[in-house]
């Protein structure tokens, strides 16, 4: 697998950087995200990569691959949003297979704080009601949801997520409030970092990165709201570790969909040095460095983990 991943990433001039993307580890399986990423799994995808890449942390990693002198099979791994289990679960198993990563942080979520979407998924995950209408909300095709089994429920979370999530916040936030109204249930307040654990994990070796404070859509937002989204978050994280913060992810980040070119201008405004999308690829010496892509595969053998590493690589060189 190293000859395979070494002949698509050469290294110097005509290396590839390969970025993978994580958001969550979780300690033990979640019967509503069954195919989200737990600890023993996170474990095996990091005895891969340390077994198969050079992994650098992003920052080198992005000023290497703009100087052409990336190693052979270069790899940075990175996490959007800020999850506590970044610090609980993931932290543990990146240091004992002796891995750096990025944790792009969203500010406002720290110390108690919670995602739009996660106030959804927690109001669905814990409601006793069987069955929620709301066509007053969402309208007459999209109000009535089953929610008996963990399936219903998940099935009610991603029509529900896909109508709001490219609304603007006040009013998807609003609309989300009133669904978890409904649903009546406890919501956590641990499931974001505190300031503690961000501090935790920079003194452990690994990077810290902005995520803006909110995580909205920022080609729904204007400039200005955009770039102060933006420069908040960095200011934030710079505040909190004393450092400078020079990497930053686009929430959501799918190019021309989630960020525009205006976004990425406002992001070289701001100042920071590298950012990263979620389109699929790997960067080569020619890719903005504002806007380098990700890739992780979700195969769960390490051949077929592997090969779509291989693959991925391999169409970036086309």
């Amino acid at each position: 697998m190293r000859g395979l991943l070494a002949a698509a990433s050469p290294g110097n001039a005509r290396g590839r950087l390969s970025v993978l993307i994580f958001h969550r580890v979780l300690a033990e399986p979640d019967a509503l995200f069954p195919d989200e990423i737990v600890a023993p799994r996170f474990d095996a995808i990091c005895g891969w990569l340390r077994a198969w890449f050079d992994v650098l942390p992003l920052d080198a990693a992005a000023r290497r691959l703009a100087a052409g002198t990336l190693p052979p099979r270069a790899l940075a791994i990175t996490f959007d949003d800020g999850y506590a289990d970044n610090h609980d679960v993931a932290l543990p198993i990146l240091q004992r297979h002796g891995l750096p990563a990025t944790f792009f942080i969203a500010t406002g979520f720290l110390d108690g704080g919670r995602m739009w979407n996660d106030t959804l998924v927690e109001a669905f995950r814990g409601t006793r009601r069987s069955h929620l209408d709301l066509s007053d909300l969402l309208g007459a095709g999209h109000g009535h949801h089953a929610l008996n089994t963990p399936a219903e429920k998940r099935c009610a979370i991603d029509a529900i997520i896909g109508m709001t999530m490219h609304r603007g916040s006040a009013q998807r936030d609003a609309v989300v409030l009133e669904i978890a109204e409904r649903c009546a249930a406890p919501l956590p307040t641990d499931l974001m970092l505190r300031s503690s654990q961000v501090r935790a994990l920079r003194d452990a070796g690994m990077q810290i990165g902005a995520h803006t404070v909110t995580h909205p859509i920022l080609a729904g937002l204007d400039a200005a709201t955009a770039r102060e989204q933006m420069a908040a978050s960095r200011r934030d994280l710079e505040a909190l570790l004393g450092e400078r913060i020079g990497l930053f992810a686009y929430p959501s980040g799918k190019p021309g969909r989630d960020y525009s070119p205006e976004s990425v201008a406002l992001a070289r405004q701001v100042g920071f040095e590298a950012a990263v999308s979620t389109a699929w690829g790997a960067a080569h010496r020619g890719t903005d460095p504002m806007q380098l892509p990700r890739f992780t595969p979700w195969d769960r053998s390490a051949w077929r983990f592997g090969a779509r590493m291989a693959r991925n690589l391999w169409s970036s060189r086309r």
